[in-house]
């Protein structure tokens, strides 16, 4: 496909973070563009804010006429919108070009010098930090961002096109549809087992992404991860590894040591391990662009972070609100570790919403034992985004699950005066589906009260 030769892009689900980006991204380049999502967000909002006309009813009636022309017109679908979509087979049944955005991804970044960040965890944090790296040292580059950078209110970043920053997403083998030139792997746990069956097709499919880099590409893959490539960690025997980790005024300080050099008192200010790692690699790839070393170390320094990656809220003396993505146990164990490091004895109250009752079911004793860490937790009602429910799998079966000395499930209109009446020292809100929405609301109740 010559995209040149389209002049209008429908996108069926285009409230979704990565679809939004790709609609803002054709919308600069002087596309029409236009869409159908289920229900108006921010990120819907702040799409129609840039002259593009977004439906919520799944009703051709409402697509702008120009769109139902297939000759000049690409669609472009999430795989979270049901193959039963009533716009969706139309534009199937009536012979239009159709892509989902993997596919559209991969077209757009086909010429470019493509950076893409793989793994079941840290993708977006990881591709989020690397866009910073380069952009600070004058890269001309393209990102296409699972999250909103915090460093440029954005999911998308334009500063040029010789170079692309992708999230390489392994849902639905999505990854697959990319041919980067340099990779990263930053973790292969068990997930998305509703299309994978088991963790073993998971990693198979890992195997196929490392296949698809181009001759002369590099990969780098966290220490301990069962494929060949560079290597990276904290203190031990990586290609590129951090040590000497000391926490100074809530950031870290640390060596970074690389196959040429060390640099000393490089500095990172987002809580975690994890993000240490994902810092640690994004430094690493930037390296391949070309950037100075020593350059991409001080631009470590001032990352700002990502909505939603261990954001701080609220952050005064006697109350602290952080909101976090985590949507998986590894992830949630992450939190707790980072928590647990920046902010020891402090009460802390988590909140969490499951999301997918498949991946309830299929991580059932894990996401008890990774929430039962926590000595305090909320729960709430899993969200089921593309599924219906499941018989016997609901939050009052993991609650039973878990071991808290204090666990409760409770409803979001609940949330307010539950977190009130239990008065934490420092509040996480933590999931994947619509609690996100719910954190500006309990940010201004709090706020105010603190």
């Amino acid at each position: 496909m010559d995209l040149n030769k389209i002049h209008n892009v429908y996108f069926i689900g285009i409230g979704g973070i990565g679809m939004s980006a790709l609609a803002r991204y054709f919308k600069f380049v002087d596309k029409e563009v236009s869409g159908y999502d289920k229900t108006e967000t921010p990120l819907t909002i702040q799409l129609a804010e840039l002259g593009i006309p977004i439906h919520y009813e799944d009703d051709l009636d409402r697509v702008p006429e120009q769109f139902l022309d297939k000759e000049s017109t690409l669609i472009v679908y999430t795989p979270a919108v049901s193959a039963e979509h009533g716009e969706y087979q139309y534009f199937l049944k009536n012979g239009f070009d159709i892509k989902k955005r993997s596919e559209v991804l991969g077209l757009i970044t086909k010429d470019t010098f493509c950076f893409a960040v793989a793994g079941t965890h840290g993708k977006t944090t990881t591709s989020s930090i690397l866009a910073h790296l380069l952009k600070e040292t004058g890269t001309p580059l393209t990102a296409f961002l699972g999250g909103i950078s915090e460093d440029f209110d954005s999911n998308l970043l334009l500063e040029g096109t010789e170079y692309s920053v992708v999230e390489a997403d392994e849902f639905d083998r999505s990854f697959l549809r990319l041919s980067p030139n340099v990779a990263c792997i930053t973790s292969m746990d068990a997930d998305h087992l509703d299309i994978y069956g088991d963790k073993g097709e998971l990693e198979k499919s890992f195997a196929e992404f490392v296949k698809r880099i181009k001759p002369g590409g590099k990969l780098f893959v966290r220490q301990g991860l069962p494929l060949d490539g560079i290597t990276y960690g904290i203190e031990d025997e990586s290609d590129y590894c951090i040590r000497n980790i000391k926490i100074e005024h809530g950031a870290y300080i640390f060596d970074l040591g690389t196959p040429d050099t060390v640099l000393k008192g490089v500095k990172f200010n987002k809580p975690g391990r994890h993000n240490l790692l994902n810092g640690l690699v994004a430094f690493a790839m930037a390296i391949q662009g070309g950037s100075p070393p020593y350059r991409l170390a001080e631009a470590l320094g001032t990352f700002k972070g990502v909505q939603r990656r261990f954001s701080y809220q609220i952050k005064t003396d006697s109350f602290i609100f952080i909101d976090d993505y985590a949507h998986h146990p590894t992830e949630i164990d992450a939190v707790f570790d980072a928590v647990s490091e920046m902010h020891p004895n402090k009460k802390v109250l988590a909140v969490f919403q499951p999301h997918l009752f498949s991946r309830t079911r299929d991580f059932g004793d894990d996401f008890a034992k990774s929430l039962s860490r926590f000595k305090n937790v909320l729960l709430l009602e899993i969200y089921p985004a593309r599924e219906q429910p499941m018989e016997g799998i609901n939050s009052k079966w993991l609650l039973k699950k878990m071991t808290n000395t204090n666990k409760k499930l409770i409803k979001k209109e609940e949330l307010t005066a539950e977190i009130k009446s239990q008065n934490p020292d420092l509040l996480i809100t933590m999931g994947a589906g619509d609690i996100g929405l719910e954190v500006e609301k309990l940010k201004k109740q709090f706020d105010y009260a603190h």
